[in-house]
């Protein structure tokens, strides 16, 4: 079974070159009707880096389907790769400045080197530019090891997403065999309902009853079929059981659930749509709303599935 793969992840991790320069890669991941990247690379608009984004782009697109996700590759600032200079002319100005200024004013002191090199200019540290040819293989192989924490991340919070599910459909299960039994009562309800008016109006106009007991018939049995649900509960079964088995499948399964919830909420409007005011219709009203407010909590869990 392949895990079912939230859109929602964020993984880190930091590597090195071989120079000793430190980087870090950071993978963040959000819900999207699509695949929607966004790669942020050092250096700036037209950095020799910039060569680097159709490989993470690939790399990328072999693992994720789905989702707006986010690429951050940043170098440190490390003394390991800084080269300090030193400022050879400039010190020697300082110097014959202090010989200068011993002279006239008749001191003995002597010259601090500490001080001298702490002066402004004398001594700078730079950190040369990484380039591509140095980045590219250790930055795609950290790409690798980012995109397994990133999915491993992702399936956790999809297995989390997928437990929530599985309880909702059990509770629609539960609501629409509710229904069932409700509506299966309704037909007799209406049918004792609409005989004890009979009653009254023989008793009370004196019609024929032979008449009025045919009609009792032919409207009981319009009110029955009018109020029939069998096929919507059917449906709606079969589409919970498709949902579950879906989930169980797993594998980039949120664009089939999204579908079969607008399906199990077409039935459900159905339903809504033929209950009877009878104290059973009553009930019936309700359990309809509760599946509409079950299908409308996994819609928004299911917008964050893969």
């Amino acid at each position: 079974m392949n895990p079912v793969l939230s859109m929602t992840g964020f993984a880190t991790l930091q590597s090195a070159v071989p120079s000793g320069r430190i980087f870090s890669l950071t993978l963040k991941g959000v819900n999207h009707r699509h695949l929607d990247l966004q790669i942020r690379l050092p250096g700036g608009p037209n950095s020799v880096l910039d060569a680097l984004e159709p490989q993470l782009r690939n790399a990328i697109k072999d693992a994720i389907r789905r989702g707006h996700v986010e690429l951050t590759l940043s170098l440190e600032k490390t003394s390991a790769a800084a080269i300090v200079e030193l400022d050879e002319p400039l010190l020697n100005a300082y110097v014959n400045a202090f010989h200068r200024a011993a002279a006239r004013l008749s001191s003995g002191q002597e010259l601090d080197v500490n001080g001298l090199l702490r002066l402004p200019g004398v001594m700078s540290a730079n950190i040369p530019p990484l380039d591509l040819a140095e980045l590219e293989a250790p930055a795609l192989a950290a790409m690798q090891q980012l995109l397994t924490l990133f999915n491993q991340a992702r399936a956790a919070e999809g297995a989390a997403l997928a437990a929530d599910l599985r309880a909702l459909m059990q509770s629609l299960a539960a609501l629409a065999a509710e229904a069932r039994t409700l509506r299966e009562g309704m037909a007799e309800t209406e049918f004792a309902r609409l005989q004890a008016k009979l009653h009254e109006l023989l008793d009370t106009t004196g019609l024929n009853s032979e008449t009025l007991e045919a009609r009792l018939v032919s409207e009981a049995a319009l009110i029955a079929a009018r109020g029939d649900v069998e096929e919507e509960l059917v449906r709606l079964r079969t589409h919970i059981d498709r949902f579950i088995d879906l989930l169980d499948t797993g594998g980039e399964v949120g664009r089939q659930l999204d579908f079969l919830l607008q399906e199990m909420n077409r039935e459900a409007n159905t339903l809504l749509s033929k209950t009877g005011g009878s104290s059973s219709g009553l009930r019936l009203t309700d359990v309809g709303l509760e599946i509409k407010v079950n299908l409308e909590r996994a819609r928004e869990q299911v917008q964050n599935l893969e």
